[in-house]
């Protein structure tokens, strides 16, 4: 197996898409948010020393415009906005400020979330009703159990839709109280046809997502920070753990937490380049899986 030379700057990025022959990079994991709260999110990283045991400085800290054309110029052709509530109350504002904010560009993906309460199942199908192509949750800011059964309605509807849902329910960089595979078994058990897409890889959890991902038709993990020296630091994984990415490549998808990275977007796709698994596989990881999820183009273009 061959691989490309690696991206080491965010300038190097299209060179780097072009050589691989591919259309764009498919990243199903770029978070946007209402202004107000994303200074809320952004003041827990500044923190992160005393909460982590590392420093965590935001990398791309601008304001929505600036970071829309900052990842357009990463050649990202279509860009989440993932946002996720902390508390009961929240998700269905966040569904309509997503609406705004995707109605406003129109290269910006309709996303969606949601929080075990009352009614979300009914502000989860009004969301998919209004054109919503990917979800966002988080057990660990969310203290909340997936499989609990007030969120049984939203994840049939979700199910039904089959929209995909990115969800960050590994222990990493801190556990909460229902991270981990074990609740998410126990969702994807009652609803199979669930397109999930866990954040992080599951990290640390790297192989016990891996394998809800082989158990489980419709798992897919997203390379969110995975394989960075960030990440290495707080969740280091092993190369049996790369030999079944190389099996799993049509169920891993980029991802990447831009804006709230702690180095160069560049550097997690260096991350990616150097666990060896070839150009093919980079191609699948950093277009296909993530352009079938989103609805986006397949690719024409391949290099022999």
């Amino acid at each position: 197996m061959t691989s490309p030379a690696a991206p080491r700057t965010d300038a190097e990025i299209p060179a780097f898409i072009g050589g691989l022959g591919l259309p764009g990079l498919a990243d199903i994991h770029i978070h946007f948010l209402p202004e107000r709260m994303l200074e809320k999110v952004w003041a827990v990283f500044d923190n992160a020393g005393e909460v982590y045991g590392q420093d965590w400085p935001i990398t791309y800290r601008f304001d929505a415009a600036t970071r829309l054309s900052i990842a357009r110029s990463f050649g990202i052709p279509a860009i989440p906005a993932l946002t996720y509530p902390h508390k009961p109350g929240m998700a269905a504002w966040l569904n309509g400020w997503n609406t705004d904010f995707a109605a406003a560009h129109d290269d910006v993906i309709h996303c969606g979330t949601l929080y075990p309460e009352p009614g979300v199942g009914d502000y989860v199908q009004a969301a998919l009703d209004a054109g919503a192509r990917l979800f966002k949750m988080h057990v660990q800011v969310g203290d909340y159990a997936p499989d609990s059964a007030l969120l049984d309605p939203a994840w049939e509807a979700l199910a039904a839709a089959r929209v995909p849902v990115v969800i960050h329910v590994g222990s990493g960089p801190r556990p909460g109280t229902y991270t981990g595979p074990e609740h998410m078994r126990q969702v994807l058990r009652n609803f199979p046809q669930l397109t999930a897409v866990i954040a992080h890889m599951g990290m640390p959890e790297y192989h016990e997502f891996a394998d809800l991902a082989e158990e489980f038709d419709n798992v897919h993990l997203d390379t969110t920070m995975f394989a960075t020296d960030f990440a290495n630091r707080l969740a280091p994984f092993d190369d049996r753990y790369v030999g079944r990415l190389a099996e799993l490549r049509e169920r891993v998808v980029l991802g990447s937490d831009f804006p709230n990275i702690p180095y160069p977007y560049a550097h997690q796709l260096e991350a990616l380049v150097r666990l060896g698994l070839g150009e093919e596989w980079l191609r699948t990881v950093l277009w296909d899986n993530g352009a079938r999820l989103l609805g986006l183009p397949a690719r024409t273009q391949t290099r022999p």
